[in-house]
């Protein structure tokens, strides 16, 4: 069921990991925002739109991690855009011809096993490098593409509503997740939390990928609290962060699995290359 959370901005939260799909009414249909997850749940996004009298006239996913990359045939076939990088990750993914079959394989472990159809996965289209407005006939959407969690990963900034699509940043139950392949995923994360810095002070809703939306004043403390996090990581402290341990949301606890597996890579990156000259 879609939720209001500001004028013309509403979200539909999945029983899975409390993933959020945004809806931003515009002038000649809807902008849809990372649909997911299951398909029982993107048929009644579709229905809930239609009996509302909106259609969706753009898709946007966020980044190129696969429970950002759905669709469903109930939701038309509205142009879906992500950023250059975005794109083209995606489809170096999706060259390989049994990347959608070891996604199905690795959901047989989890609660929707079954549920989620894979046949409309990643079909999108790259928006020219550098792109900063969705085009869309709606309220202005500013993207602002950064390096942190996954290459070509963007947040919404829907200023007239003031609201920000974060992505996979700013939960109040996942810790920030590094983009560990890239040279400096610190300084990444770092980066791209100065950039949402930048335009909290119009921001009186915060939507993430996964976890609860956070009301007026939340933008702020959220950056606070993944920058403290990151900066722990950096000088190799063990942060002091509700989001792991015992404060962990019941349900949440493999959070701790996923903080204990970035020190260790950053523990390996950080190593020096012993390799013969």
């Amino acid at each position: 069921m879609l939720r209001q959370i500001a004028e013309g901005v509403l979200v539909h939260e999945s029983e899975f990991v409390q993933s959020n799909a945004v809806v931003v009414h515009g002038r000649a249909g809807a902008l849809l925002i990372d649909p997911g997850i299951t398909g029982e749940e993107m048929a009644c996004l579709a229905n809930d739109l239609s009996d509302s009298g909106q259609t969706v006239a753009a898709g946007f996913s966020t980044h190129p991690d696969w429970d950002h990359l759905l669709w469903h045939a109930q939701l038309g076939a509205a142009p879906r855009y992500g950023t250059a990088r975005c794109a083209a990750t995606v489809r170096d993914q999706l060259s390989d011809p049994d990347a959608k079959a070891r996604t199905a394989d690795h959901l047989l472990e989890t609660e929707v096993a079954g549920q989620v159809p894979m046949d409309l996965l990643g079909l999108i289209t790259a928006l020219p490098a550098g792109t900063t407005l969705m085009p869309w006939d709606g309220p202005q959407a500013r993207i602002i593409e950064h390096q942190a969690h996954a290459p070509g990963h963007a947040a919404l900034f829907i200023e007239e509503r003031g609201v920000l699509v974060a992505g996979d940043m700013l939960s109040d139950v996942l810790v920030p997740m590094l983009d560990l392949d890239t040279a400096d995923p610190i300084e990444d994360y770092l980066a791209a939390l100065r950039l949402l810095e930048e335009v909290a002070g119009g921001v009186d809703v915060v939507v993430p990928g996964h976890g609860s939306v956070g009301g007026a004043g939340q933008v702020h403390a959220r950056i606070e609290l993944d920058r403290a996090y990151v900066l722990a990581l950096r000088e190799g402290h063990v942060p002091s962060d509700p989001r792991i341990g015992p404060s962990a949301k019941p349900g949440w606890e493999w959070v701790s699995d996923v903080h204990t597996g970035q020190l260790q890579s950053l523990a390996r990156k950080s190593e020096p290359d012993r390799t013969p000259g």
